[in-house]
């Protein structure tokens, strides 16, 4: 997966509480596991007038020009701002899929549903929570300022803003070292290949039938 280690985006809001899963990538286009192609369908119910369906080209379908990600002030959004409970519903990783594939790497909120965090972790999608009065502020400073952007350093675990503030944030090592380094769950694997080698050869030795 793609590394992430410092992030400069444009903010795009999301203004509604427990977000799930079914309305950032809808079930019917959950038919596919390529994890590319998803981002037409980011929040496709909200962002179009009319049914979207699996393979349809998105480019002539009718939009909603209330939903934030239709309007220009937001185009090119790299940072999503939204509310609690972020991700709540199932544990489709299309949801994230989408997300990255959009251009979304960052999400922004008070709390996410563990899965979909732990989703984000593992597709290079940085999921920070911070507690609701600072995310409210930020709703608010977004709101007041087009073209407000954030930027976010994760080796040193900051959010800087325009005005020159800057925001602490927490993460688990762990997830934090995957990120930085674009480790998914098979980069992982791959980081002890000589000793699966090894092991193999081992085996081979020990266990020839078992190769034949």
């Amino acid at each position: 997966m793609q590394p992430f280690t410092e992030l400069h985006g444009l903010v795009v809001p999301l203004d509604r509480p427990n977000v799930d899963t079914d309305a950032i990538i809808p079930k019917q286009f959950l038919k596919s596991i390529k994890r590319s192609g998803f981002g037409p369908n980011l929040f496709d119910e909200w962002r179009y007038l009319d049914v979207g369906e699996p393979g349809q080209d998105c480019a002539g379908r009718p939009r909603n020009p209330d939903f934030s990600l239709n309007q220009p002030r937001y185009a090119g959004a790299s940072v999503l701002l939204a509310r609690e409970n972020f991700g709540c519903g199932s544990s489709r990783e299309h949801a994230v899929w989408a997300l990255e594939d959009y251009g979304i790497r960052c999400v922004i909120a008070p709390s996410f549903a563990d899965i979909f965090f732990s989703n984000c972790g593992k597709n290079g999608v940085l999921a920070i929570r911070l507690p609701a009065e600072t995310v409210d502020r930020l709703f608010r400073a977004v709101e007041a300022t087009p073209g407000y952007q954030l930027f976010v350093n994760l080796p040193g675990q900051t959010i800087a803003t325009p005005d020159g503030e800057v925001i602490d944030f927490d993460i688990d090592a762990f997830r934090k070292e995957c990120l930085v380094n674009g480790w998914d769950d098979i980069g992982l694997t791959l980081r002890h290949a000589g000793d699966i080698r090894a092991y193999e050869a081992k085996r081979r030795q020990e266990a020839p039938w078992l190769f034949q």
